[in-house]
């Protein structure tokens, strides 16, 4: 774990700030970059969001200014860019999840790094080797967590160690040397905050766009040479890892850095729903695929999770747009019915269907069993006049065990773009994002995903 007397903190700083884009592993680039196509698409869904224009009205209250541009709108300040992108890539709970920590990564990375990039001729490949640093940072530092500890206090992963990853990515934009690099890490975890008790509300959400805003204001503050802790990870009084949690591991945040890449655990939604129920949207389509399966077919329908996600979803309600995309009823009947998911079938015409409303009242079980893994949920369903059928998913699709190919992240980016940006600038942009490592300035690609 030692490094020239380094602790972990700054052994991950020293990394963080010199690793040389030749270092990562082509795979683990072409990794970042579909994670960073997919966070675009998701920050363009999130113009769709029942809370971003609120999020945008604050922006521009406080943060207004023509520095950095909003993905699908237009321009604000730096803060402000990263406040509103933030919120927008999580708003319709379409992005990524690391699951070892319920951690929702690239909202809290992703816009600082832009921020931090546009108007300075950054080039794509600085920008992937500054998201890949990124994303492994807040990666490994969860790794490092006793996760059952620090949910157990109610923590929020997004806001307490998200920003050490945006503080990372925005840091390696401002070319901070490794001391800059760890005073970065300091102001992160000054701003680490989060909890649960915030669970079935927009705010939950808005710690992605905290975590964001915090990682570019603690790279900022650190490039000017202002001081923090030296060892915010593992100090006695008031590290992380003893604040918000026991029996973490420090050697884990730091072993094999470079060798091995944790966030290729990250995992992707192909679908707006919760992390947790993807399995059921995923099990629901397999259902159809191979069965044909549609409503009339079903007398009654028995959904089984896992303890944690029952707890959290199995009996959530769907009297508006945020809850229903949380809900395991809602998501298991409306995909069924409309054999599609999206935000189309999240909308008010939507969940005031009757029919749709009473199958998930009526002919949906939910329950829990505490064999079952996290990631994984199981339907059987008793057909009206045929032979019971079942399906068990282990992971949903878009898990890092089962991940989307490219063709599938181009597809959400299209659909997410619709409506958004125009046709002719989507398709720019998508273009240089599928070829991020040629692209001469990330300012051309910004400039196409504004709306006209």
């Amino acid at each position: 774990m030692e490094q020239s007397g380094l602790g972990p903190t700054g052994v991950l700083a020293r990394w963080a700030a010199t690793v040389d884009a030749a270092e990562i592993p082509q795979p683990v680039r072409q990794r970042s970059a579909h994670l960073l196509l997919d966070t675009i698409a998701s920050a363009l869904a999130g113009r769709r969001g029942d809370e971003t224009e609120q999020v945008e009205g604050v922006a521009r209250d406080i943060a207004d200014g023509d520095a950095a541009t909003v993905i699908g709108a237009g321009r604000l300040s730096r803060i402000g860019a990263a406040l509103l992108n933030g919120y927008q890539v999580t708003a319709v709970t379409v992005c990524d999840v690391y699951r070892p920590n319920l951690c929702h990564v690239t909202p809290e990375i992703v816009p600082p790094a832009l921020a931090a990039a546009e108007g300075r001729s950054v080039s794509g490949r600085e920008l992937v080797t500054a998201v890949t640093v990124g994303l492994e940072t807040t990666t490994r530092i969860g790794r490092g967590i006793n996760y059952a500890a620090f949910r157990g206090r109610g923590w929020h992963s997004p806001g307490v160690i998200g920003a050490f990853g945006g503080a990372a990515a925005a840091g390696r934009i401002r070319h901070l040397d490794p001391d800059r690099m760890r005073y970065a890490f300091g102001l992160a975890g000054a701003q680490a905050a989060g909890t649960f008790a915030h669970w079935g509300t927009p705010t939950i959400k808005f710690h992605q766009a905290h975590g964001s805003t915090a990682g570019l204001l603690a790279a900022t503050l650190a490039e000017r040479g202002f001081l923090s802790s030296e060892e915010i990870l593992t100090h006695p009084d008031g590290g992380i890892f003893s604040t918000y949690s026991e029996g973490a591991s420090a050697d884990a945040v730091v072993a094999r850095l470079g060798e091995e890449w944790e966030l290729e655990r990250i995992s992707m939604r192909l679908w707006p729903a919760a992390s947790s129920i993807q399995s059921v949207v995923s099990a629901i389509f397999d259902l159809v695929e191979a069965h044909d399966l549609r409503p009339a077919d079903v007398r009654r329908m028995t959904v089984t999770l896992s303890e944690p996600t029952y707890r959290m979803h199995g009996e959530m309600g769907f009297e508006d747009k945020f809850r229903a995309l949380l809900s395991t009823r809602w998501a298991a009947a409306v995909v069924l019915h409309d054999r599609a998911g999206w935000l189309d079938q999240f909308t008010p015409e939507r969940l005031a269907d009757p029919a749709v409303r009473a199958f998930a009242q009526d002919r949906i079980d939910v329950r829990s069993d505490p064999a079952m893994a996290a990631t994984g949920a199981s339907i059987e369903v008793e057909r009206i006049s045929d032979e019971p059928v079942s399906v068990h998913r282990a992971v949903p699709k878009g898990d890092a065990d089962d991940p989307l190919t490219e063709g599938e992240i181009v597809d959400k980016f299209r659909r997410a773009a619709m409506g958004i940006v125009a046709e002719d600038r989507s398709e720019e942009a998508l273009r240089m994002l599928l070829a991020i490592e040629e692209l001469d300035s990330v300012d051309r690609l910004m400039a196409a995903l504004r709306a006209t």
